[in-house]
C-alpha cells in the first residue's frame, strides 16, 4: 500500500539522477487570478517531464535478477524516455514498444538514451498489448506508466519537493491522464497536511478518469481526442482511481481551445515551453475553473515540456489570429495591371504589414477576368483591424 514512507524512500533512490525542478512564483498569473500562483516546472526535468521519477524508482526497486534480464515498456512519449534513461543508468537492456504512427523525433529521443525501439500497433492500446506479450516471451520486466505503486511513489516525490519549498499552500493543481502523478502527489500532500486541497485537471477529450471519479467507479471511454497527448488515456485504472477517491478533492476539465491558449500564455508570459498535458492547470486557472481558490496560495504542476513543434506552430498562428495580432483577408480584384498595387497601397497607408500573399485566378467561383487575392498581415489589435475592414469596405474591396 502506498504511503508517505514509500514516497520518502523513492526520493532517496532518485537523488542525483532526477532534477529537483524549480518552484517559482508567477507574478502575471497571480495578478490575473488575484491569487498567489506558483509553478512547479517539471517541464525542466532531465527528460522534459516528470515520468523519469516513477520509471527510475521502479527500476531501482527491482531485484538484481530482474534488472539483469532487462525491462520493457509501452509508450509514445514521456514514459518511454523515462524508462530508457533509467535503464541506461543501470546499464541494463530496455525495449520500448511504440505505436507505428509515433513521430520520428520521439523515436530518436528514446534511442538517444540507448533503448531498443519496436514499432507495433496503430495506437497505444495495441502497443501496450504487444509489450506485455513481448515481455513475457523474452523474460523482461514490464514497467507500467502509472498502474504500479513504485511508479506512483516516484511521481509522489513532486509533492514532497513542493512542500519542502513552500509549506504554506492551500491547493495544488495536477494534470490527470492515467492518474499516477496525482495519486502520488495527493498521497504525499494529504499525509503531510490534510488541509491542502488537491485538484485534478483532465482534458475534456479524454473524460474517463473524471467520469470515474464522479461515479466513484472505473469507467472507460470509447475513444480519446485531445492535443494534450500526455494525458490522452482511454481507460481508467482502478489502482490510481482508488487513491484519487481517497485523497483528491475535485477534478475539472479543459478543452483543446483552453489548453492551446494556456500553452501560448506560458510561452509569452512565462517564457516556458509546456506541452498540452502540462498546461492544463494553467488552462483551468485562465478560464476561471478554480474561482473558489481566489486569494489563496496555489501550486500548478507543469508536468512536461516535450511539445511537438509542428503543433506549437499551429497554436502560435491561431493564437495570433485570435488576439488580433494577425488577420487574413480575401478580396476579388479585376485581373489587370495596377489592381493589386492599389490594394496593397491601402494596407501600407494603414500600417498593416503583409507577411504572405496568394493570388488565384483559376477558382471556378470567379468570373473570367477576376482574381482572388488572400493576404495575411500583422496588425496592432482589434481597433486596428476594424480600421482596415472599414477602409476596405469604403474602397469597395469588402462588402457588409
Amino acid at each position: 500500500m502506498l504511503n508517505l514512507e514509500k514516497i520518502y524512500e523513492a526520493q532517496k533512490r532518485i537523488e542525483g539522477v532526477v532534477v529537483e525542478t524549480p518552484l517559482a512564483y508567477a507574478p502575471y498569473l497571480s495578478e490575473l487570478s488575484q491569487s498567489n500562483i506558483y509553478l512547479k516546472k517539471e517541464n525542466l526535468q532531465v527528460t522534459g517531464a516528470f515520468k523519469i521519477r516513477g520509471a527510475y524508482n521502479k527500476i531501482a526497486s527491482l531485484s538484481h535478477e530482474q534488472r539483469t534480464c532487462g525491462v520493457v515498456a509501452a509508450s509514445a512519449g514521456n514514459h518511454a524516455q523515462g524508462v530508457a534513461l533509467s535503464a541506461s543508468k543501470f546499464g541494463i537492456k530496455a525495449v520500448i514498444i511504440m505505436p507505428e504512427s509515433t513521430p520520428l523525433t520521439k523515436v530518436n529521443g528514446v534511442k538517444h538514451f540507448g533503448a531498443e525501439v519496436i514499432l507495433a500497433g496503430s495506437n497505444y492500446d495495441e502497443a501496450y498489448a504487444y509489450a506485455l506479450k513481448y515481455g513475457e516471451q523474452n523474460k523482461l520486466t514490464f514497467i507500467h506508466p502509472f498502474e504500479d505503486e513504485e511508479v506512483i511513489a516516484g511521481q509522489g516525490t513532486v509533492g514532497l519537493e513542493i512542500l519542502q519549498k513552500c509549506e504554506n499552500i492551500d491547493a495544488v493543481v495536477v494534470p490527470i491522464g492515467g492518474g499516477g502523478l496525482i495519486a502520488g502527489i495527493a498521497t504525499a500532500m494529504k499525509e503531510k497536511n490534510p488541509h491542502i486541497d488537491v485538484i485534478g485537471v483532465s482534458a475534456s477529450g479524454a473524460p474517463a478518469f473524471k467520469e470515474s471519479f464522479e461515479l466513484k467507479k472505473a469507467v472507460d471511454s470509447t475513444s480519446v481526442r485531445t492535443i494534450a497527448d500526455g494525458i490522452a488515456v482511454r481507460d481508467t485504472s482502478e489502482v490510481t482511481l482508488s487513491y484519487a477517491l481517497k485523497n483528491v478533492d475535485k477534478i475539472v476539465s479543459v478543452d483543446d481551445e483552453e489548453i492551446a491558449s494556456a500553452i501560448l500564455y506560458l510561452l509569452e508570459k512565462q517564457k516556458l515551453v509546456v506541452e498540452g498535458a502540462g498546461a492544463v492547470g494553467v488552462a483551468a486557472l485562465l478560464h476561471k475553473k478554480l474561482e473558489e481558490y481566489k486569494g489563496k496560495n496555489i501550486v500548478l504542476v507543469l508536468s512536461g515540456g516535450n511539445m511537438d513543434v509542428t503543433l506549437l506552430s499551429v497554436i502560435i498562428e491561431k493564437g495570433l489570429l485570435k488576439s488580433h495580432r494577425k488577420m487574413k483577408v480575401t478580396v476579388t480584384l479585376v485581373d489587370k495591371p495596377g489592381s493589386l498595387m492599389r490594394f496593397t497601397e491601402i494596407l501600407q497607408e494603414l500600417n498593416a504589414n503583409i507577411v504572405h500573399i496568394a493570388y488565384d485566378r483559376t477558382s471556378v467561383s470567379l468570373d473570367y477576368g477576376d482574381a482572388n487575392v488572400t493576404v495575411h498581415m500583422e496588425t496592432k489589435g482589434e481597433e486596428h483591424q476594424r480600421e482596415i475592414h472599414e477602409m476596405l469596405k469604403k474602397e469597395g474591396y469588402l462588402r457588409d
